[in-house]
């Protein structure tokens, strides 16, 4: 099929979808032929135009509309990200609120994985942290606690992801979501389990919040300022709570097995040809580094 086709195609299918009701038009929210466009790009790894600014409600039309199309592609959804919850990267987007994308199968690889440094349109990397939910009742968690008592791992990660536009920097936080929030790859390290007394659990609290985590090259040097647990919403589990609300006002549910990234510890750096990365989570107990290499 070529390109024209293949935009024809997906114009069609994100009018069904538009039509069906399950992203609303509003006035700058991107249009079929433009979300199309857009996920074209994406599947090509090639910087897509810049769009005009959206609101939260165009962001969130966008965001529906650009998914309904990468599902066709990608798959089953097995999880969702949540953007944007540090204040030193939400500057950069000139936002004060978090954002979230969708995370689907094949996104997410083992430690140790070498990828092209040109692994999409506009490539970064990031320290970052999975959990794992174990019950339907995270929906309800108001607390880290709540949080950690429906969870059955927590996972060291390095996000890879992808702001596709030519000009991220003119991205403001809608138009961060209206992309999905970026989601490409990443790297997933060996989980640690949840420990089972009271005690422990609040052990562990306390050291997510307190957690350095660090990124280093091959020669061990740091490539930014380390960050703490606390800089994601003060608490790095508070990310799941703040996740859990913005999807219920969608009408998604977390599930048992879905996974949550929780956002960047770091700054958001690119990757260059013949670099290794590592995370390294100084302070949390069973936390092994986890590693990605550029080529």
């Amino acid at each position: 099929m070529t390109m024209k086709q293949t935009l024809t195609a997906w114009a069609a299918v994100a009018i069904a979808t538009a039509a069906a009701g399950i992203a609303p038009a509003r006035a700058e929210c991107l249009s079929p032929a433009q979300v199309a466009d857009l996920a074209q790009h994406y599947m090509d790894r090639t910087p897509a135009p810049n769009f005009p600014t959206q609101s939260a409600a165009d962001g969130a039309c966008t965001r529906a509309r650009f998914n309904q199309l990468l599902a066709q592609k990608l798959g089953k959804v097995v999880g969702y990200k949540a953007g944007l919850t540090n204040p030193a990267v939400q500057k950069r987007f000139s936002t004060d609120q978090p954002v979230w994308g969708k995370l689907y199968e094949g996104m997410l690889r083992p430690n140790g994985l070498a990828v092209e440094a040109a692994f999409g349109a506009r490539p970064l990397y990031e320290a970052d942290m999975l959990v794992r939910v174990k019950s339907a009742a995270i929906n309800h968690a108001r607390t880290p606690m709540d949080v950690l008592d429906h969870i059955d791992q927590i996972i060291p990660f390095i996000e890879l992801p992808d702001l596709l536009v030519q000009s991220p920097p003119q991205l403001n936080g809608p138009g961060v979501a209206a992309i999905n929030v970026g989601a490409r790859l990443g790297v997933a390290g060996e989980p640690i389990g949840i420990p089972a007394t009271r005690g422990e659990r609040y052990a562990l609290l306390e050291a997510l919040e307190r957690m350095s985590v660090q990124l280093t090259n091959e020669r061990g040097e740091l490539l930014a300022p380390a960050g703490k647990g606390s800089d994601i919403l003060g608490h790095p589990l508070q990310a799941v709570v703040w996740l859990a609300q913005a999807l219920r006002k969608e009408e998604i549910t977390l599930q048992p097995g879905d996974l949550v990234s929780l956002g960047s510890f770091s700054p958001l750096l690119p990757p260059r040809a013949g670099l290794a990365v590592t995370a390294t989570y100084l302070g949390l107990p069973g936390a092994k580094p986890v590693t990605v290499s550029f080529k």
